[in-house]
This record gives C-alpha cells, structure tokens and sequence, in this order.
C-alpha cells in the first residue's frame, strides 16, 4: 500500500477534549478510528479512548497482515467497544453509562470498508467533490431524508446534536456498514467528529484538498471549523488519508507498507496520558484514568 495520512485534534472552546482518534497499519491493511466521547468530566473521553483502543487491539490480533472478513470486523469491533465501555461502567458503579460515538474505516486490496455509530462522519472526496459520506443517527439527520431540512441548515440547527446511536447506552448500537467501495488514485478519506464538520458545508470540505497538500488541507479545514463556531466550538478532531497505490509521485511524507515484514504493526493511537495533555487534569485523575482503561481493555479481551 502507499498513502498519505495526517491527524489531529484540537480542544476548540471546550474545557477538556473528550475526541480521541487514531490508526494502525500493517502490511497490507490501514485502520482509521475517530471516537466522539458523550458525558461529563472524564468519562466521556474514556469512553471514546476504550473504544479507539479497543478496535486498534482487534485490528492488530486479526490483520495478518490483513483481516479476512471486513464487515465482520467492524461489526464485531464497534460491539465490542460497546461492551468495554459497559463493563467499565458496571465496575465504577456509574449512574449514567458513558457514551461516544465512532467512525471507523478499513482499507485493503484497494477497497475501503467503513462502518459508524451516531454522528462522526466519514467523506469519500474524489477530484473535489464528495462522492459519499455517512449519514448521522441524529434527529435533524432524519428531516434532512424527509426534505424538511436543507444539508447546508443542519450546523445552525437546534436539534443537530440529538442523536439517537452511540456506544455506551442502555440498548446495543446499530452499527452502520458501508458497502466497499473501490479507491481511485488520489482519492481522500477524511474522518472526523461533528467539531469539524458542523460548521463547514461539504462543498468546503471537498474542495480543501484539491489546492493544499494534506498535512496542510486537514489543519485548515479545522481552523475554520474553529472559527465559524466561534467561543462555543467543539472539540474538532480529524484523520486524512490520500491513497497514492498507483502514482510514481507521490508526497514526500507518503507511505509504502511494501516492505513491512506481514506480521508488523505501525499505531499512531495516542494513550491517554498523551491525548488529555492539554486539559485541566491532574496527575491523580490521568493516573487513575490510564488503570483504568486498561484493566477494562484487559476484561475485554479476556472475554475472547
């Protein structure tokens, strides 16, 4: 495989950043997760850290060096980030579960698979228009199918941040797969939390990658976000990937897995000591947050 890829999250206006986001890569697969985390202090950005973590373990245990069935993957992935979260929950005896939303997207054999829960999107751009992109489980979502609401409305929505499909509720989610779809060359996938995208038609969007490189376009779509949403932004997060299979130039930041031996893995998934380094924690609370992530990530896995 060849391909570009860059990632980034930013706090916005919000005291803590409760987006986590990530990517491992073997030798013939890439897996991009971006996680939108729902709760108050501290348990919502665990949740969404278990679930980058926990699909990232998966992928690295079945890619070898790729994954068999894809939609069975991400299916059972997403679910079992799901039940972490549960489980994590039931050991602090929580009163309210935890919640985050999820987009994830796999790419092998020059297809990619992708499957989401709630509103964190994923765009397929290619030559500047955005060829697909998933659909929210949100309320303002479901009167934009019914042609009561135009796409370009749904930012300044009163509604928009309803959504009906997360991990971490009392009722298992509806995991959303997309049909494979096959990469062109030069095509970009671009994962991000609604931070990003809420203020930003996709005209904006799609066009940011046809005059800027992608380490440049994915920074400028967020300082836009940033500044559209004003002192209430978001938390804005995002993962870009350009697929380069074909061209003989490709960026000087590409990347050619050609070489990687079949049973190596690359993770960009940042622990979570690294991802809260901007926010009001304390080192007590980090400490704690990092056991236990890992003793739910432990139970988890020893549920296989």
């Amino acid at each position: 495989m060849k391909f570009s890829i860059y990632q980034e999250s930013r706090k916005g206006g919000r005291k803590y950043n409760q987006d986590r986001m990530g990517y491992v890569f073997s030798r013939d697969a890439l897996l991009m997760v971006v996680a939108d985390g729902m709760g108050g202090h501290l348990h919502g950005e665990i949740a969404a850290q278990l679930t980058v973590e926990f699909v990232g373990q998966k992928f690295q245990r079945e890619a070898k060096p790729k994954v068999l069935d894809p939609s069975r993957f991400l299916t059972e992935a997403v679910n079992g980030a799901h039940n972490a979260i549960l489980r994590y929950a039931d050991a602090h005896a929580l009163l309210e579960t935890p919640r985050t939303t999820v987009v994830a997207a796999l790419v092998q054999e020059g297809y990619t698979y992708w499957a989401h829960v709630g509103d964190s999107r994923i765009y397929l751009i290619r030559a500047g228009q955005v060829v697909v992109q998933t659909r929210d489980h949100s309320r303002v979502q479901q009167l934009v199918l019914q042609g009561l609401v135009r796409e370009e409305a749904v930012a300044a929505h009163p509604e928009r941040n309803k959504i009906y499909n997360c991990l971490g509720a009392h009722v298992p989610p509806q995991v959303d797969i997309s049909p494979k779809q096959r990469l062109q060359e030069r095509d970009t996938l671009l994962l991000c939390s609604d931070g990003l995208w809420g203020p930003l038609p996709p005209r904006v969007v799609a066009t940011a990658f046809t005059t800027e490189a992608l380490n440049r376009a994915v920074p400028s779509l967020m300082t836009q976000s940033e500044r559209r949403a004003g002192a209430d932004c978001d938390n804005v997060t995002a993962i870009g990937m350009t697929w380069n299979e074909l061209s003989s130039s490709v960026p000087i930041d590409s990347i050619s897995t050609i070489n990687m031996p079949a049973g190596e893995f690359t993770s960009q998934i940042e622990d979570f000591e690294k991802a809260a380094k901007d926010d009001t924690l304390t080192d007590e609370e980090i400490e704690n947050a990092i056991a236990e992530i890992k003793n739910a990530l432990a139970k988890s896995n020893a549920q296989k």
